[in-house]
């Protein structure tokens, strides 16, 4: 968040309120022990007081790892009606009972779940939060516009077979939401919209920085970021590498990631896309 940003140190009422409801997009940035940002969706996240915010884990993922070592999150809300808020919150403790493992778990999501329930509730102190603002919609499309003309113009260069057909198609198309994220000089990882995103290339993604302006050239060129793409149907993928910077892109000024690490979060089981792993036959049983 940038310096000219009202930032809050409590949640209102109102805010605790509109965080409540299931159908929402909630967003955990953390830092793995490499010191680079990694980015989750969880749509459990919420406020139980005007300084304290939890979520509850269901599946396991990088992100459990890495906020035990690292307490430093990053966080992002966005309801149905396209409000939005964004923050930094520090991890404190888990709990594997009390009313808000009770509350998760009666949810309609996971209480008529055969398969998977709530089993760990995380808690996280808020440090602060720009408050309740709206997507500016109008904007975004825009940007969209742009970055489409400019992919077109910046060509697709020639680096390394990064991204495959699924993940070209998902950050391709218009209507998935994708969000960037990068670590904060502060330690605390910092989220932003980029629903503009395409893919340039077998490596490359760009957005038109016209829209979120300001955060993009907050982030330092050379420094490590990621980009959460996800689709209505819950498709989702994670990339990581190198943020460049923003340049001129055939006249559009446009913000530019090399990717070199791809990650799919899907449920049952996350795994690396890229690299590829190598395969290890199986001699324990």
């Amino acid at each position: 968040m940038q310096e000219q940003d009202k930032l809050f140190k409590t949640f209102s009422e109102q805010d605790i309120e509109s965080f409540k409801p299931e159908m929402k997009i909630g967003l955990i940035a953390t830092v793995n022990e490499e010191g680079q940002p990694h980015l989750t969706l969880i749509s459990t996240l919420q406020a139980c007081s005007p300084t304290e915010m939890f979520w509850g884990q269901f599946s396991e993922g990088m992100s459990k790892a890495n906020i035990k070592r690292n307490p430093k999150t990053g966080f992002l809300i966005m309801t149905l009606d396209k409000n939005l808020w964004r923050g930094k919150a520090g991890f404190t403790r888990t709990t594997k009972s009390g009313s808000e493992y009770e509350l998760l778990n009666n949810t309609p999501m996971f209480r008529y779940n055969a398969y998977f329930g709530i089993h760990t509730v995380y808690y996280m102190d808020l440090v602060s939060h720009t408050g309740k603002k709206a997507l500016p919609m109008t904007n975004v499309i825009q940007a969209a516009i742009k970055t489409m003309i400019a992919k077109t113009l910046a060509g697709k260069g020639e680096g390394q077979e990064v991204l495959n057909h699924f993940t070209h198609k998902l950050i391709d198309k218009m209507d998935n939401l994708k969000f960037l994220t990068y670590v904060d000089t502060d330690g605390y990882p910092v989220i932003i919209p980029v629903i503009q995103a395409q893919t340039a290339g077998s490596d490359r993604v760009i957005f038109a920085s016209s829209v979120y302006g300001s955060d993009l050239k907050a982030i330092p060129a050379g420094s490590t970021a990621a980009l959460f793409c996800m689709s209505f149907e819950m498709q989702t993928v994670l990339l990581r590498g190198i943020y460049k910077g923003t340049r001129s892109m055939g006249g559009i000024e446009c913000g530019e990631l090399i990717a070199d690490w791809v990650y799919s979060p899907m449920p049952p089981k996350s795994e690396q896309i890229y690299p590829p792993q190598k395969l290890e036959a199986v001699t324990t049983f």
